[in-house]
Parts: structure tokens; sequence; C-alpha cells
């Protein structure tokens, strides 16, 4: 506030109203993009953990099939959500038990409509024998599917 005094000079006083608003609308917008910063950055945080235990689902995965490497072909086709999938127990009993506890694993994960496929095709020449293993865990996030595929190329041991 500005007014004249006894002696003619002019004194501030205070603040306006009009200044008081224009303060408090800066003030505004900045708490505003504080919460959403905020707010994104506790989203980003959730997604970083899905993923992250995706991965390691994922890579899960791969190491079973790396310490079965000779049946490794039995694990072609695997799809967590379709019991079809799963290798018969005249195929490979190891394969199978992996199967079960891989499923078992995405459903006690906390990840929405998990779900985990395996293929195996064959790579490089022949006489090398080599597979190329792709494990793929896919799932729904808050707003968007997720997934995740990691690769290799197995080599089965000799018997």
């Amino acid at each position: 506030m500005i007014c004249a005094g006894n002696t003619g000079q002019w004194k501030e006083g205070g603040f306006t109203l009009l200044e008081a608003m224009l303060a408090l609308s800066i003030l505004s917008v900045g708490l505003l993009a504080t919460a959403a910063m905020q707010d994104m950055a506790l989203s980003r945080n959730v997604d970083s953990k899905e993923l992250g235990l995706a991965t390691n689902l994922a890579t899960e995965m791969i190491e079973r099939i790396r310490y079965n490497t000779v049946n490794v072909i039995t694990y072609n086709g695997i799809d967590t959500q379709n019991n079809a999938t799963k290798p018969s127990n005249t195929q490979q009993t190891m394969a199978r038990g992996d199967y079960d506890q891989w499923q078992a694993r995405l459903a006690s994960s906390q990840l929405k409509n998990v779900r985990g496929r395996v293929t195996v095709t064959g790579n490089g020449p022949t006489s090398l024998n080599q597979s190329l293993v792709s494990v793929q865990v896919t799932w729904s996030g808050q707003i968007l599917s997720h997934s995740v595929t990691m690769s290799t190329i197995i080599v089965p041991d000799a018997v």
C-alpha cells in the first residue's frame, strides 16, 4: 500500500491485493509441478521394480535350460498360460519340473497377467548343434503392457 504522509512524502506500507494474488498463483504453479514430478517418479519406481522382477524371472528360466542342455529342444514352445505346452513325462521330467516351477514363480511374482514363453531354434551350422533360446516374459503394467525378452545360444554338452 502506498500512502501520503503529513509531509507530502509517499510511504510504502505493504502489499497490494494484486501483488498477493500474483505471488500466490506463481506458488501454485510451482507446487503443481512438484506434485506432478512426484507422481511420475513414483510410477517410474514401480515400473523399474516390475522390470527388474521380470528380468530375473527370464534369467531364471535361461539358467534352468542351461543346466539341462542335452534336452534343450524339449523347452521349445513352452507357454505358461497354455498347459498343453508343458513337456510330457515321456519327453523329459526335468523340463516338466522346470515348467511347473517357473509357472509357479511367475504366478507368485505379483505381476498382472504375467506370461512366460520359450522358443528354441537351431542356430549356425548343424555340425555345431547350437540352439538359440529366447525367453519372453510379458505382463500388464499400470497403463501399458510390458515385455522382457532374453536370448542366448546354448551348445549341448557331449553325452
